[in-house]
């Protein structure tokens, strides 16, 4: 149950990881307006997948004993570090911060595409 996000889907890293990565990108992704945002919709969600399950391991914690901490079930934090997941909510990740001693923090940035290698 506890594996981490990069290895269940995709990886979380905007810049891809090999010239296959780059090469499979720029043949199936690049260009196509709607594919492009389905790839950085995915991407995010992977992040996201990625930064809880990083926090989590570092506070030396379970997913069974983060679940205890935010009030929820091991299966939803199983869930929530899943890159395929796609249901994050601001609520749940200011009740994870909140259990980890952090604090959630969203910056707007500059849009720009995420680029092939």
């Amino acid at each position: 149950m506890e594996s981490s996000p990069s290895s269940r889907s995709k990886r979380g890293s905007k810049k891809l990881d090999s010239n296959a990565s780059a090469y499979l990108y720029r043949r199936y992704i690049a260009g196509d307006t709607e594919r492009e945002l389905a790839y950085e919709e995915q991407v995010v969600n992977a992040e996201i997948a990625r930064k809880i399950y990083d926090l989590r391991s570092k506070a030396g914690l379970s997913q069974r004993d983060l679940a205890k901490k935010v009030g929820t079930s091991a299966s939803a934090i199983c869930r929530l570090e899943d890159a395929d997941y796609e249901g994050h909510s601001l609520l749940m990740l200011k009740r994870i911060a909140e259990a980890l001693q952090k604090r959630v923090e969203i910056r707007f940035v500059p849009a720009k595409k995420l680029r092939a290698a």
